[in-house]
């Protein structure tokens, strides 16, 4: 690592201002970022210095996302097999998936970090990490069997009009991955939904006896609730779903790291489960269809709520930022998720939809919330000049 670093530091004068390579200055400071940490920091007292920076932040994230990453690849290969009545041990089942979902990778990162790149190159700015995250969760919320070149193409729409038309990382007015999974779920509905999706190979084989490859939100759709999931495969994740959603528990580990580590806000997860929680006890009492009649808690492991609430609702550009604004935020995405899902049936995974409707909203969630404060504040001021 010596040798590169000296190497860098010995090329470095070429790519800065004044260089014969000065105009792809962003692209080597990206390069060198991701290889270093950056030697600088801000020179204004205005900033609160820490050693948390955006990119130990970006692999924290990264790290939470593991375990749904693991299982969804083991969980490609094992419904797979079920389909087809094929037996594969663990780790062929690993390697099966992972196979799968690699390409869906590559492509996401090599489309999102090219814009990414050409965007900063074009602007004169340094090329954030951002992407990094975002470049993970775009596959993991997508089905399994979806083409390349959808992939390819909503990562460009996500990456130009939901994130570089407003100024880049922290300047996107809803979350990156969702406005993908959202642009595919309008424009291809047909690759977005169905049984088919969601195992691979199985739109060009005949599956074993009996086997169904709808996920649990669907055959609630169908009207086939007798015939879903137990509550213990969809906490599991023994399910057809989403590459990285369906387990649960995998999403419950990377929940646990983000909040040990204070880079994911606990308030919005917990606001979440309630938001949800409590909209599902009242659709019970006055439940008129089966979905209503669905045990509240049964949302909470269905399709991508789990994942939603922990790595979406959470983002810390999209979400609300104040401590109360949090807590309605998160409530609020909990009720419409569970609202959508119960009362319009073409759209079962409420989850996304909730989640960047209040993106819009959280700004002014906010708005009142410190103006509430404000109000609060100067009546107090006038009770104690009163007095």
């Amino acid at each position: 690592m010596k040798s590169l670093r000296k190497f860098i530091d010995k090329n470095k004068p070429l790519f800065q201002k004044g260089g014969k390579l000065a105009k792809f200055g962003s692209t080597f400071g990206a390069i060198e970022t991701f290889l270093f940490t950056p030697n600088h920091t801000s020179k204004s007292g205005v900033h609160i210095h820490d050693a948390i920076d955006l990119k130990r932040t970006m692999t924290v994230v990264i790290l939470a996302l593991v375990p749904a990453l693991l299982f969804g690849s083991w969980n490609i290969g094992y419904q797979n097999g079920l389909a087809f009545g094929i037996e594969r041990s663990l780790v062929e089942n690993f390697l099966f998936g992972f196979m799968k979902i690699l390409p869906i990778m590559v492509v996401s990162y090599g489309v999102g970090l090219g814009i990414e790149f050409i965007s900063a190159q074009i602007r004169g700015h340094e090329v954030n990490e951002g992407y990094l995250v975002t470049g993970i969760l775009i596959p993991l919320i997508l089905p399994v069997n979806i083409p390349l070149w959808m992939v390819a193409l909503a990562v460009t729409f996500a990456v130009i009009f939901g994130k570089e038309i407003f100024g880049g990382t922290g300047y996107n007015i809803m979350n990156v991955a969702l406005m993908a999974r959202a642009f595919l779920f309008f424009a291809y509905p047909m690759q977005m939904s169905g049984d088919a999706v969601w195992i691979y190979e199985l739109p060009s084989k005949l599956p074993v006896d009996g086997f169904s490859g709808a996920t649990p939100l669907a055959q609630m759709a169908q009207g086939a609730g007798a015939k879903m999931a137990s509550f213990g495969d969809m906490f599991m994740g023994f399910i057809p779903g989403s590459i990285g959603e369906t387990s649960t528990l995998a999403i419950l580990i990377g929940a646990a790291i983000l909040i040990f580590t204070g880079i994911g806000s606990w308030k919005i997860m917990l606001s979440t489960v309630l938001g949800a929680l409590a909209i599902g006890f009242l659709c019970n009492i006055l439940a008129v269809n089966e979905y209503m009649a669905l045990p509240p808690y049964y949302h909470l492991v269905m399709g991508g709520f789990a994942f939603g609430t922990v790595f979406m609702a959470t983002d810390p550009v999209t979400a609300s930022h104040t401590e109360k604004g949090k807590w309605i935020y998160g409530f609020m995405i909990g009720v419409f998720a569970v609202l959508i899902r119960v009362f319009n049936p073409a759209y079962p995974e409420g989850m996304m939809l909730a989640i960047l409707l209040m993106n819009v909203w959280s700004p002014l969630i906010d708005y009142f919330v410190v103006e509430g404060h404000i109000k609060r504040r100067l009546k107090r001021a006038k009770l104690k000049g009163n007095t």
